[in-house]
């Protein structure tokens, strides 16, 4: 189980600390798909740094449980508000929003498969 675990938490933190580091890079794709969304584009340096931040937490979590669980579930409500956004402007090409959900949904999955409703929380 923790091959798993370990496994599908990587790919979320890589798909997620990319994401991040293009966000505070100021790259030109969260930038067009923060216009696209009408989302300001001096939010994409806070939006990347809150997806490192999760990434950061979801690597901490493999060392601390807490972490990991916090982190997963605070990317996972991250691109909950990304949804509204992309339903908002009724933009309705969720290919790419969909890969980063399916991931740390996952990862929130795994984690509290690996360690359990009660684990998940201990320090």
């Amino acid at each position: 189980m923790f091959a798993l675990y370990l496994t599908v938490t990587l790919i979320a933190a890589f798909l997620c600390g990319w994401a991040g580091v293009l966000g505070l890079i100021g790259h030109e794709i969260p930038k067009s798909q923060a216009a696209k969304l009408g989302v300001p584009g001096s939010w994409t340096p806070v939006m990347g740094m809150l997806l490192a931040a999760g990434t950061l937490g979801l690597l901490s979590g493999i060392a601390v449980p807490l972490l990991g669980t916090l982190a997963a579930t605070c990317l996972v409500l991250y691109f909950v508000g990304a949804f509204y956004a992309h339903v908002r402007v009724r933009d309705h090409d969720f290919t790419l929003w969909s890969v980063f959900f399916v991931a740390v949904v996952a990862a929130l999955a795994v984690n509290l498969a690996h360690y359990g409703l009660g684990g998940a929380w201990e320090l």
